[in-house]
């Protein structure tokens, strides 16, 4: 999980809330294709475990193709079941080490909000990633907890464990979080929602 200062890489690409046609995974193809994107997580909320597991079979073999690491929101048993190569854990979903127990030795990051007290609990505990935010206003997530730069300066001076922003970043805003340490980006409706540019016009714009 570890990013060279020579890689590209640094957008964790999240789904749009809802996948309703093949326009998406079409879009998808070509956004993984610029070898921009280190992660993909699929998070979707409100649709049927059923239908989960048939569009993240349709999204694995796309993230295999394109070597992008492939996560699923929130959901650690439909992440084992998909083989997925890990899982993202909020504040309220189940703890790390039950999901250790069920997904072995795969990729779990953590949500941390803006706390310090989250931050150091998730490190203890042996996340793979720390992600904070919201560091902006975001249409696809109600955001509860605001994050400042400087907890992304406290993690990169007490932690080697990788840093994810999150939060209504696109491309007016996503450099600050970059020059402030942050290593990756987590991304989606300015790919997804985006008015003005596609999908693959809008991560192209992100250099």
């Amino acid at each position: 999980m570890r990013q060279s200062s020579e890689n590209k890489k640094f957008v964790y690409l999240i789904s749009p809330n809802k996948i309703e046609n093949n326009n998406f995974f079409t879009n998808l193809n070509l956004v993984l294709s610029t070898q921009k994107v280190n992660f993909f997580q699929l998070r979707l909320k409100k649709e049927a475990n059923k239908n989960k597991l048939l569009i993240g079979k349709k999204i694995k073999k796309i993230c295999k193709k394109h070597k992008v690491k492939f996560l699923i929101n929130d959901d650690p048993k439909l992440a084992k079941k998909l083989n997925a190569d890990g899982c993202h854990l909020g504040q309220k979903d189940m703890n790390i080490h039950r999901a250790r127990k069920i997904m072995g030795n795969k990729i779990i990051g953590i949500t941390c909000h803006n706390s310090i007290k989250l931050a150091k609990d998730a490190i203890n505990a042996n996340a793979d990633y720390l992600a904070f935010g919201a560091f902006y206003s975001s249409k696809t997530k109600l955001t509860k907890y605001r994050a400042d730069l400087k907890i992304l300066r406290w993690a990169k001076k007490n932690t080697s464990t990788p840093i994810v922003a999150i939060g209504g970043i696109k491309i007016n805003n996503y450099k600050k979080l970059l020059l402030n340490k942050a290593n990756f980006l987590a991304i989606s409706g300015y790919i997804w929602n985006n008015k003005k540019y596609k999908p693959l016009e809008a991560i192209r714009k992100l250099k």
